[in-house]
């Protein structure tokens, strides 16, 4: 069993990126952050969005509404950021409250500066594998994950376990596009024997946000399985009274793996890293030089 490192990936990752936003000075590129209640992991991962940014010489701004801010004054700062030639990538940090459409809020940002890749111009373009389209954060970490660690992908069998618009779908994409060249099955919570799906899979991405979901019995020996979930589970142990885990039982699979991914230090730092290089993307189209 080979562990694929997120954290030395991500690193690694970061270091091209920091060299390249030197390169544009004077131009220093800017993402704004939008940040709406106080929702724990929210202020957690956009701290760390934030602390990123400015490791790699990025500007990062963060405009933080009230819970219950009225849906008119949201979108009015959405449209100021997109006439802004200042900003270059917008990043609507989910979840938002009822009140507010995560669809029509996504699709509000401008699409050349969706550096989420959740609009609906975003996620159109990605499926038709047109240039200067941008993948979501999380699939597209993934992707570079298998890319850096070596991993055969064309012709390979890759299962997605979970549909969401956030990493399923794109992942599904991503997989299946030129360059990946996987044959794809998206699996979810109503497939019928979901066993006997994973288990034909040769590259199994777990994404499906339930805790150690995916047991021993439904992983091919020597597949390749990649860990999306991040789950709080209660551990008296801790401080905090919690600790991470993946949908992967990993202690039980990880054995009879290739490859697998770790939670923490898997997917999560990848997903930061790909939001920099969105982000770096956008400014250089911004630049005419993408």
């Amino acid at each position: 069993m080979r562990l694929i490192d997120g954290n030395a990936i991500a690193k690694e990752v970061l270091a091209e990126i920091k060299a390249e936003v030197a390169a544009l000075a004077p131009v220093v590129p800017h993402v704004a952050f939008v940040r709406v209640g106080e929702d724990p992991a929210s202020v957690s991962y956009v701290a760390k969005k934030q602390a990123t940014a400015a490791e790699v010489g990025m500007r990062a701004s963060l405009r933080v509404f009230p819970a219950d801010v009225p849906k008119a004054e949201l979108m009015a700062h959405l449209d100021a950021l997109n006439a802004d030639p200042a900003v270059h990538g917008i990043l609507v940090q989910a979840p938002l409250p009822p009140h507010l459409p995560e669809t029509e809020v996504f699709n509000r940002v401008a699409p050349a500066k969706d550096v989420d890749g959740f609009g609906t111009e975003s996620i159109g373009r990605l499926v038709q594998e047109m240039p200067g389209a941008f993948a979501a954060c999380t699939p597209r970490g993934v992707v570079e994950l298998l890319r850096r660690s070596g991993v055969r992908t064309a012709g390979k069998h890759a299962v997605v376990v979970g549909r969401s618009l956030i990493v399923g779908k794109p992942a599904a994409a991503l997989l299946l596009a030129k360059g990946c060249d996987c044959t794809v099955t998206v699996a979810h919570s109503r497939t019928a024997d979901l066993p006997s799906v994973t288990r034909q899979a040769d590259i199994l991405v777990a994404a499906i946000g339930k805790p150690r979901f995916i047991t021993a019995d439904m992983v091919k020996p020597g597949a390749v399985v990649i860990d999306v979930g991040i789950n709080r589970v209660p551990d008296a142990s801790k401080k905090s009274g919690f600790r991470i885990v993946g949908d992967v039982d990993f202690d039980a699979v990880a054995p009879a793996c290739e490859a697998i991914t770790p939670v923490p230090g898997g997917v999560g730092p990848m997903t930061v890293a790909m939001l920099m290089r969105n982000t770096l993307d956008a400014c250089k189209r911004a630049l005419g030089r993408g």
